[in-house]
């Protein structure tokens, strides 16, 4: 009769602890919650939303590139406003630095009539790390003509002019875009090349190619870009990114952001700040 009671007893308990909630398995005993509760709660490793912005991947064929670039060109165009003369000061011979932007001259400036060739403004990033802005410039200083810029920027703003301004280093291949992914090609096809583009090169991207450029380049950007704007009498239509014109790196957009902030400004060389026209000098 005892056993008999003690059995009753257990399969009591039993049917008792069967008809407690699914969740309380996981509370007392450290099983896997049920997917109904999961669902209300954040992932175990759900990562950061992160708000710097990178560069844009690849677009589809035929699709129009975006008509803002990612770094913000509104607040940063605030801080580089630029001073009385500066479109005098462009055009000096020498070493001429903009105030606000530093500017290292590995060779001095001479005519801009010397250098007229320059009709257009290729923007290009390498996959240096930081810092090596310098060690490329004096590299190429020491080879002008070789694949490579005029001019090299640092992530924390700083410019190094590394070849005379008459010198035409090997930039591009050959402005050989035709699809019109970016921009209409039929323009630049074959006609923007490197002897008549100068090449600017942002530095900084490694070993993420789509690390952005850094505020600091962007904001010395805004000033090196309407100071080569002015200096050879370019407009802001004839700024180009390297994807723009050549089949580049698929893993994501060479130079779009800095030349889409830089067409943004619609800088128009040869006027005053007033929007009249100067006399040519």
């Amino acid at each position: 009769m005892t056993a008999r009671l003690k059995l009753h007893r257990r399969l009591a308990g039993i049917a008792v602890f069967a008809m407690l909630p699914a969740f309380s398995f996981g509370e007392y005993f450290g099983g896997t919650a049920p997917a109904s509760a999961e669902a209300i709660r954040p992932p175990a490793r759900a990562r950061p939303v992160m708000c710097e912005q990178v560069l844009p991947r690849p677009r589809p064929n035929g699709a129009a590139p975006s008509a803002e670039p990612e770094i913000g060109v509104d607040p940063i165009a605030q801080e580089v406003e630029l001073l009385p003369g500066f479109g005098e000061l462009a055009r000096r011979s020498g070493e001429p630095q903009v105030p606000g932007l530093a500017i290292v001259y590995l060779y001095p400036l001479g005519l801009p009539a010397d250098a007229k060739q320059w009709r257009n403004i290729i923007v290009h990033q390498t996959e240096g790390p930081a810092g090596s802005a310098k060690s490329m410039a004096l590299a190429q200083s020491k080879n002008p003509t070789k694949r490579g810029v005029t001019v090299w920027v640092e992530t924390d703003g700083t410019v190094y002019w590394s070849t005379p301004e008459t010198v035409i280093p090997t930039h591009g291949d050959g402005a050989n875009r035709n699809d019109n992914k970016y921009i209409d090609n039929a323009k630049t096809y074959r006609a923007v090349v490197k002897t008549n583009s100068i090449g600017v090169e942002f530095v900084g991207n490694y070993p993420d190619v789509a690390k952005p450029a850094t505020r600091e380049q962007a904001r010395a950007w805004l000033l090196l870009v309407r100071f080569l704007q002015e200096r050879y009498d370019i407009p802001a239509e004839n700024i180009y990114a390297h994807n723009w014109i050549d089949f580049k790196d698929r893993r994501y957009c060479e130079g779009c952001d800095l030349a889409a902030l830089a067409r943004k400004l619609a800088y128009e060389p040869g006027k005053r700040a007033n929007g009249e026209k100067r006399k040519s000098e």
